[in-house]
């Protein structure tokens, strides 16, 4: 009796498939998408990135491990056919409140440092996510400046 209520309450929430679903106006999914694409935009997916964006996601958005692994591969995914960074930032700026903008743009540079380098295009992708956000130079800079410190690197760091 209990497993059958279990699976209606899962088939209801999850679908047939019993895994969970990230739609194409999820925020979760396009904000992991965005995480996803400045992890790759240098070319070198570093282990140190990787294992950030798992923690990121995890934390952030309460899921459960598998539950992890699906949002990347879906945000792989959603990276590899787009043609651009707008798809993902317009559906942020519609369903995010500013300061979750603001987390979105912090969570990336907790990417960026995590490997300890700050490569040119992962610096130039922060810059226009965050004009496509609406958040400002002065934000993204606090910002930078409070990761680079928690991360325990200079943050006056040229970029490489």
């Amino acid at each position: 009796m209990l497993e059958s209520l279990t699976n209606f309450i899962r088939q209801v929430t999850l679908g047939e498939s019993g895994k969970v679903e990230f739609a194409e106006d999820d925020k979760r999914l396009a904000a992991a998408a965005l995480l996803f694409h400045l992890i790759d935009v240098d070319g070198v997916v570093d282990s140190s990135e990787s294992a950030k964006l798992r923690q990121i996601l995890r934390v952030r958005y309460d899921l459960s491990e598998k539950d992890t692994d699906e949002l990347i591969e879906a945000a792989k995914l959603r990276d590899r056919e787009a043609v651009d960074l707008y798809g993902f930032t317009s559906v942020l700026k519609r369903t995010t409140e500013p300061s979750e903008r603001l987390e979105i743009v912090e969570m990336m540079w907790e990417i960026v440092f995590a490997d300890g380098e700050v490569h040119e295009f992962e610096d130039n992708t922060i810059w226009r996510v965050a004009e496509l956000l609406g958040v400002s130079t002065r934000d993204r800079m606090t910002l930078r400046h409070k990761v680079a410190k928690s991360s325990g690197q200079d943050h006056d760091q040229s970029i490489d």
